[in-house]
């Protein structure tokens, strides 16, 4: 799949330093009350890895960048996160692939600048179950 966006990521270490992922993610509500997750641009896994903890199914983790879905699958391997599906896609241009109503949650962190977001947030209220 050739690269058609620069994400503009800065070095992991930076980019961690940003956050405090597992209690953004209980503020937000993900709990073991919540099976399957999807990530859009999942980066280098900061808030997939964490949300693994977090709940009882899947986590579909999309990124549109060869190189981070190979740090989150490397990572989820390490850990023994075998919830954590690494997904490379451009979920932007072509939809998740996922079913309709087949999530509980949908992460959409750092990514609602880049083009179309509200096609973005479409395909995220497609894919939620309701509740």
């Amino acid at each position: 799949m050739p690269k058609i966006r620069e994400s503009g990521m800065p070095e992991e270490d930076v980019w961690t330093s940003f956050f405090a992922p597992a209690k953004i993610l209980r503020i937000l509500g993900l709990s073991k009350g919540v099976f399957d997750v999807a990530d859009f641009g999942c980066g280098y896994g900061t808030f997939t890895l964490p949300a693994a903890n977090m709940v009882k199914g899947k986590i579909y983790a999309f990124d549109i960048e060869p190189q981070m879905i190979k740090i989150v699958d490397q990572k989820a391997k390490k850990l023994n996160k075998d919830i954590v599906v690494p997904i490379l896609r451009d979920f932007v241009s072509e939809g998740s692939g996922l079913g309709d109503l087949s999530v509980d949650f949908v992460m959409l962190f750092n990514i609602l600048h880049f083009e179309n977001p509200i096609g973005l947030l479409k395909e995220a209220y497609r894919i939620l179950r309701c509740g």
